[in-house]
């Protein structure tokens, strides 16, 4: 059986959101198509049946077309599990015993003068590349999304603490807000959906 769900127009997480009711419900072997409007609804999507170890594959209709396939129930392959979960694991922090993640909402850290709030903000994320105890995960939504971008000053030091293990995952309506989709230069792109789980399942939140 194949189901169709129409996301175009749907603001994020609510695609998500659709996706995984119909994947609850759904017999082994039925497919989920899902229609969204762009790539980072289509990475969202794709994420949430990747993590399930679900058959999933998209394609682009138009700019603002975009089509993803799921196959419900029907995992992925054992041996191409293994590989994708060493690979995982090679990227993982060591156990540290506590669920940290460090939230950041904007460019600057701390209220006052921008161009000393940003100036705090990188040495703020230099210093996290120093510590022996990182962060599970780095969120970065509205303003913060900058940081994650071509051009940001804290760019390299995110991408350490990335080689280090650290996810570093970047709201998708945010970076469509300000035009940066295309220049996300570390990480992944998340959505409102997954920043809700992430946050409540934390075991200490960190806001600079």
């Amino acid at each position: 059986m194949t189901e169709e769900i129409n996301a175009i127009g749907m603001a994020c997480p609510l695609p998500v959101v659709e996706t995984k009711k119909a994947l609850e419900k759904a017999a082994e072997g039925d497919i989920i198509c899902v229609r969204v409007d762009s790539e980072s609804a289509v990475q969202n999507v794709m994420r949430l049946a990747e993590y399930q170890n679900l058959e999933t594959a998209s394609n682009k209709i138009s700019d603002t077309e975009y089509v993803v396939r799921i196959r419900a129930g029907r995992r992925i392959e054992s041996a191409a599990k293994t590989v994708q979960t060493e690979s995982f694991c090679a990227q993982c922090p060591p156990s540290q015993g506590e669920n940290m993640v460090l939230v950041i909402s904007g460019r600057t850290m701390g209220s006052g003068e921008e161009e000393l709030g940003k100036t705090l903000m990188k040495a703020f994320l230099f210093a996290q590349t120093k510590q022996d105890r990182l962060p599970h995960t780095v969120l970065l939504y509205n303003s913060g999304a900058y940081l994650s971008c071509e051009g940001s000053e804290s760019l390299e030091d995110l991408r350490e603490l990335e080689h280090r293990g650290v996810k570093i995952l970047t709201c998708g309506t945010c970076l469509n807000h300000y035009g940066l989709t295309e220049k996300l230069g570390v990480g992944e792109i998340t959505n409102m959906y997954s920043i809700v789980e992430i946050m409540e399942g934390a075991d200490r939140l960190v806001r600079p």
